[in-house]
Order: C-alpha cells, then sequence, then structure tokens
C-alpha cells in the first residue's frame, strides 16, 4: 500500500541495516517506493539478493545498493560506510533496525548470552551510528531512525537481557537527539509491540514452550491482549520509520513511537 508520494524522498540516501530481517526489509522497500537511493545491508546473503531484486522491481536498480556485513566488526562497519558513499554519496538518512531478540530468564542467562545481544542491540549500532553521524554534523544535516521495542519502555517476565538492550536503545535515541538537533540532525526511535515477523513469531513460540502450551495457543493469548486484536505488521513500522524521515516529522525529535495496537499507552 503506497501512502506517501514517490518524491518524499528523493533528496535522500538512507543506510538500513538489518534488511534481511522482516522490519529493514518492509523499509527499504517503502523507502523505495519514495524515490530514496537505498544502500541495504544484513548477514543473510541470499535474503539480501532477494531484497535487491526486489528493490530494483520498484526503483531504478542504480538507486540500490547492497552489501552484506557483520556490524560487531569494526573494519565491516567501515567498509560498509565506504562503499556506500562510493555508490550513492554522503548518508543522510540512517535506520538502525539490526537486531537480535533473547527471551531468557535471569536464572538462564549467561555472560556469553548477555555480551552478545549487547553487543548487536546496542554497542555495534551507537559505533555504526557515530561514525555516520560525525558526517552529518558536517554538513548539518541528517535523519536517524533506531529500532526499539515496546520491551524498551516497560519490563516483561523472562525478557531481562533483550529489555535492557532495548533501554539502552532507547535512552541513547532520546540523549543523543538533543545533542543531534543542535546540528539539524533529527534522531528517533520506533517501538513496536509484536510484530508479523519471523523474530516476533519466535519470541512467542519460546514463551508458549516455556509455559507448556502450544504455538497456536500462545498466537491466539498474545493477539488477545492487543486491543487492536492483532499482531502489527511490518509494513506498518516501516511506514512510520519512513514518515520519521520525510520533512513532514521534521519537529518531531527524540521520540519513541508506539506502535502496538492500543497495548502500551
Amino acid at each position: 500500500m503506497t501512502i506517501f508520494s514517490t518524491d518524499a524522498l528523493s533528496h535522500k540516501h538512507v543506510l538500513i541495516t538489518g534488511a534481511t530481517g522482516g522490519i529493514g526489509y518492509e523499509t527499504a522497500k517503502v523507502m523505495a517506493r519514495m524515490g530514496a537511493k537505498i544502500t541495504v545491508t544484513g548477514r543473510k546473503e541470499d535474503k539480501l539478493e532477494s531484497l535487491q531484486k526486489e528493490l530494483a522491481e520498484i526503483t531504478d536498480p542504480g538507486n540500490v545498493f547492497a552489501k552484506t556485513a557483520d556490524l560487531t566488526d569494526g573494519l565491516d562497519r567501515n567498509e560498509l560506510i565506504g562503499k556506500a558513499e562510493e555508490a550513492h554519496g554522503f548518508i543522510n538518512g540512517l535506520v538502525n533496525s539490526a537486531g537480535v531478540a533473547g527471551g531468557k530468564t535471569v536464572e538462564e542467562l549467561d555472560e556469553r548470552f548477555i555480551e552478545r545481544l549487547m553487543n548487536v542491540n546496542f554497542k555495534s549500532t551507537f559505533l555504526l551510528t557515530q561514525a555516520v553521524y560525525l558526517k552529518m554534523m558536517e554538513r548539518k544535516e541528517g535523519d536517524i531512525v533506531n529500532l526499539a521495542s515496546l520491551s524498551g519502555l516497560r519490563g516483561t517476565h523472562g525478557n531481562t537481557a533483550y529489555s535492557a538492550s532495548k533501554f539502552a536503545v532507547v535512552g541513547w535515541t532520546q540523549s543523543m537527539a538533543l545533542e543531534a538537533i543542535e546540528y539539524g540532525i533529527r534522531v528517533n526511535s520506533v517501538s513496536p509491540g509484536y510484530v508479523d515477523t519471523e523474530m516476533a513469531l519466535s519470541s512467542i513460540r519460546r514463551k508458549a514452550e516455556r509455559r507448556g502450551i502450544s504455538f497456536e495457543e500462545g498466537l491466539e493469548e498474545a493477539e488477545q491482549s492487543i486491543p487492536s486484536g492483532r499482531l502489527s505488521t511490518a509494513e506498518e513500522v516501516a511506514n512510520t520509520i519512513a514518515f520519521l524521515m520525510t520533512d513532514a516529522a521534521r519537529n518531531i525529535v527524540g521520540e519513541s513511537v508506539k506502535i502496538s495496537g492500543g497495548n502500551y499507552m
């Protein structure tokens, strides 16, 4: 469904991380329809190739650059930025969609698991953003949208480490936004609840297993807990991210926009 004009982001070169996941994948397609030049990255080469083919049907193939990268690796981060700039020039839009889930109770957690979760969801995202942001500061323009979660706004059972990583994203977004706006750069985040993606459905499955119920029962309970009666779609989240990139959102700063069907207000 197209709800934005085809040139709403024609002035943008947007780097989208986690583009092989559900939300990042849809965000790339939405922004391509809005005329943006797109750099997409993720770890799954097959999904990245599939996305690149889909984007080529939406926009001029020359507007799309794809590169696999491990964002926890500093060399990969730097190479990604360099290659993206070679392809499309200055990066004036960044969508941090890369992340991993991890639902475990406190007694189930170990140091390695916590370090991986914080590294992927916060540390590596921060470091990539820092590198892009320094160049935005020089030009005094840019928009950054971080993918947070309702788990970054409230605690839930069996979600301690993941919640900690997403609380970090929300806090970082708010603090960075106050600094960045001095340079005309806007930083915001989106906080979805359950979304109809592989990651969210896997989370529902794990919670169902812990409780000794079927996945179908767990999914039904999740849907019934949402006032709208359903999970959000990845496209709905992507549309919100895209809106935050447009000039229509130019006075939205440091927000964490909830997309939850009324599940958290």
